[in-house]
């Protein structure tokens, strides 16, 4: 029974990963195989915008319901699923294939600058997240030198949307698809696991000798 004792917290912390938290494979999935798609379409059937967006929402819908059978919450899902349909909406509007990763470049140039206010006014992101995961509500603020700490690794995590932008948007005003398509997959998992490696790098060498770690919090009341 000791052994089996042990080993229950390691099932109960699984989902604090902050891979899967800050968008870790099955987001690099869900923000890849759709414009994968949508590329091959649009080039297989002589780039017809049609053609890109009828294989973007087939690749989209089949996603979706490998999440949903694995498990996942179907509001994120739908969530993935809308996300696709509204870019394939806007390139059929606009009959610009570029268009279908207007939604993207949109995204990231909004949550760059969220993670930036939310480092300015003191609730970075990652302290956020991570506090929810570990259940901490604010206390994490209380802590000096974790809100610190947090604030420096929420910087990494703003500059990897931010390069997303400054990537992607000239590509975007040059109508090049193809690159866009290889930005896209280039800067999905493999930014993201760099920006894990980095900010969990920053918070540990932040935090002060004999600090307990992000699971206690030192608070001025000790609470």
């Amino acid at each position: 029974m000791g052994g089996t004792a042990e080993r229950e917290p390691a099932v109960a912390e699984r989902p604090e990963s902050l891979a899967d938290l800050l968008g870790g494979r099955r987001g690099a999935v869900d923000a890849t195989v759709p414009p994968v798609a949508f590329t091959l379409g649009w080039l297989l059937t002589g780039r017809s915008i049609a053609g890109g967006v009828a294989a973007a929402v087939l690749a989209g819908t089949a996603v979706a319901g490998w999440r949903l059978r694995r498990g996942d919450r179907p509001r994120s899902v739908l969530v993935g699923l809308l996300a696709v349909c509204v870019a394939a909406l806007i390139a059929l509007y606009t009959g610009r294939a570029a268009d279908f990763f207007l939604v993207q470049l949109f995204s990231n140039a909004a949550s760059a600058l969220v993670w930036v206010v939310s480092i300015v006014v003191r609730w970075p992101l990652l302290g956020v997240v991570v506090g929810v995961a570990l259940r901490q509500r604010g206390r994490w603020r209380r802590d000096r030198a974790l809100l610190r700490a947090y604030s420096r690794g929420s910087w990494v995590w703003a500059a990897t949307y931010a390069l997303r932008v400054a990537v992607f948007l000239p590509l975007y005003l040059g109508g090049q698809v193809v690159a866009l398509t290889v930005a896209r997959a280039a800067l999905t998992w493999p930014l993201v696991a760099a920006a894990l490696t980095v900010s969990w790098m920053l918070i540990r060498r932040s935090l002060p000798a004999g600090h307990p770690g992000l699971r206690h919090p030192v608070t001025p009341d000790g609470s």
